[in-house]
This record gives structure tokens, C-alpha cells and sequence, in this order.
């Protein structure tokens, strides 16, 4: 049975925005996943650990017939692929792909919580998300009403809707 994701996915060293984008060819390429949508590209101060590049963040809407565990290992690889290793708590990475909310609602495991026990504090996660699921429910409230009142300082568009295509084509957010 096919459920939706929500994603969280940010970098800040490297090339950000080619290892997102890579991450979303690679997630696409998964025959129980699809991408439905791309929230655009945004400019974040570093969060918890700050002395460290800005990070470019965004959202996804992925369909899948995985379950929470299945995906968020699908996840992992795709972060291991673009070299992310382990490292510093909050520090710099290359690609950081996080599962924020799925259709099934809660979920909880020793390596997975959802949704996502800080998802609704912090900013660079709210404000790609209000563009693609802005009703998505979160701790009681809308992921628009928890971007308005969230600690958004600093955060900018860095790119519209459709900074992921490599064809060139920056259309529309749905793939």
C-alpha cells in the first residue's frame, strides 16, 4: 500500500544544491518510491552548532509502499552515496535527508520517531515545508501555523520552485 512521506533534506559543504538534487534522482530511482513534489531551495543559518556554512534546504513529498524503517535505510544509503559519514551532532554534511511525517502517523522505533520530535521548532524545516504541505499536521497544529510562529531569522529563498530539474526546465514544483 503506497503511503506518503514528508523529507527534510539540506547540505552545507560540497557542492549543496548538485548533492540535493542528486538525492532526489536517487530516491526517484527506487522502484517504491516516487518524489510527487519539491518544495523550492532556501538559505538557512546553521542550527545548534554555528559556526559553520549556511545551509541550503528544502522539502519532499515522496509516495512509497516502504515502511517507515524500509525508507529511512533507503535514506541513509543515499546519504552514505554522496559521502556523508558519521560525524559532530548538527555539524557540517554534505547531504542530510531526514523523514519528517509519513500518512500512517506516529511511528515510533529506537532508530525512528515520527513524526519528527523537532520538526515543529525549527524553522528550516517549517518554511520549505509550508510549501508543499502547508495543513500537514504536526504536534496539534498546521505546518503553516507553526512556520508563523517559529524562529524563522535569516532564513531566504535561495532559489524558485524547480531548482532540482537538470534539464533546465524550472517550471513547476511537481515532478
Amino acid at each position: 500500500m503506497m503511503q506518503r512521506y514528508w523529507l527534510g533534506i539540506g547540505a552545507n559543504i560540497g557542492n549543496p544544491e548538485e548533492q540535493m538534487s542528486l538525492s532526489i534522482s536517487y530516491l526517484n530511482s527506487h522502484l517504491d518510491v516516487t518524489v510527487e513534489s519539491v518544495a523550492p531551495l532556501y538559505r538557512t543559518p546553521p542550527w545548534g552548532k554555528t559556526d559553520q556554512p549556511h545551509f541550503l534546504n528544502s522539502a519532499l513529498s515522496v509516495s512509497s509502499s516502504l515502511v517507515p524503517l524500509e525508507l529511512l535505510d533507503f535514506c541513509k544509503s543515499v546519504e552514505m552515496r554522496l559521502d556523508r559519514r558519521p560525524g559532530e551532532r548538527w555539524g557540517p554534511r554534505p547531504i542530510d535527508l531526514d523523514i519528517i511525517a509519513w500518512g500512517g502517523g506516529g511511528f515510533v522505533s529506537d532508530r525512528l520517531e515520527l513524526p519528527h520530535p523537532r520538526a515543529a521548532e525549527r524553522g528550516f524545516v517549517l518554511v520549505p515545508l509550508v510549501d508543499i504541505a502547508p495543513d500537514l499536521e504536526l504536534d496539534g497544529a498546521t505546518v503553516a501555523e507553526l512556520a508563523a510562529r517559529a524562529d524563522c531569522a535569516g532564513i531566504s529563498m535561495a532559489e524558485p520552485t524547480g531548482w532540482h530539474q537538470s534539464d533546465g526546465n524550472r517550471g513547476g514544483d511537481q515532478l
